[in-house]
């Protein structure tokens, strides 16, 4: 069963209110007419260099302000964080920015439809075959640095289940294809569902479902949810609205997401 822990909840407000670093925000707008040549090539080098600017600027803007400074300082000791992320790569999901975590509270794993593998098997030689980034990551995270929850967070018009629920072709990225042929399989209950709206809300939510179950085939994971140490949570976030919604589990067995 899927759950909400309170302090899961707790983490989705800015993190000004816990007294840490407060998450860097953008100070260079990109000016598209400083360049020249055609208006996309402006746009393009205008953001690249707004990029770089924070870059150079974020040690003197953030890290040496005085209300940060001793926060960083101490992530040099290492990190300890409560919460593993897992979400897809869309730059339009922030993670601290949704949830306000500061620097070293939150472990994330990104892929490309917030797809968990299935865990990687042994082959004849004893080693594991598929997918090892995602599993090495999500076992570091519970084994090594004890994180108590895992997050699954899926989103609206997410790119991945939208192109699985409408069967679109998807030859000209095959190693987008194959990784999710390989992850989603067949019989992922979002194939049998239509793409209704745009924002394939219905198929996400049902795929974040299965990721959290896919979860539990992974021993690190079986094993502290069977101790109570470790707690499994299914999200569904809106792009266009910033709403952040949790599955809840009801009596009589329906399934159903619901605002934090």
């Amino acid at each position: 069963m899927v759950t909400t822990a309170d302090q899961a909840v707790s983490r989705a407000t800015p993190a000004h209110r816990h007294g840490g670093p407060v998450p860097p925000r953008r100070h260079h707008r990109p000016d598209h007419t400083a360049f020249p040549g055609p208006p996309e090539r402006r746009r393009r080098q205008a953001t690249l260099k707004s990029l770089i600017d924070n870059a150079r600027s974020f040690a003197a803007t953030h890290v040496a302000d005085p209300h940060n400074a001793a926060a960083f300082r101490a992530l040099e000791a290492g990190q300890s964080p409560e919460a593993l992320f897992v979400t897809c790569s869309d730059s339009r999901v922030v993670p601290a920015l949704i949830t306000g975590a500061r620097p070293g509270e939150l472990f994330e794993l990104r892929t490309a439809g917030n797809v968990v593998p299935p865990y990687p098997a042994a082959g004849i030689d004893g080693r594991a075959e598929g997918p090892m980034s995602e599993a090495a990551t999500i076992e570091y995270a519970v084994c090594v640095l004890g994180v108590r929850d895992i997050v699954v967070c899926g989103h609206s018009h997410c790119g991945a289940v939208g192109a699985l629920v409408r069967r679109e072709d998807l030859s000209a990225v095959p190693a987008v294809r194959d990784w999710l042929e390989h992850s989603v399989g067949p019989d992922a209950a979002l194939r049998s569902l239509a793409a209704t709206s745009p924002d394939v809300a219905e198929a996400v939510q049902a795929h974040v479902l299965a990721q959290v179950e896919r979860l539990r085939g992974y021993p690190c994971v079986r094993e502290r949810v069977a101790d109570n140490s470790l707690t499994l949570h299914a999200w569904y976030y809106e792009v266009h609205t910033g709403t952040v919604s949790t599955h809840r589990p009801s009596d009589t067995g329906q399934e159903s997401f619901s605002p934090l």
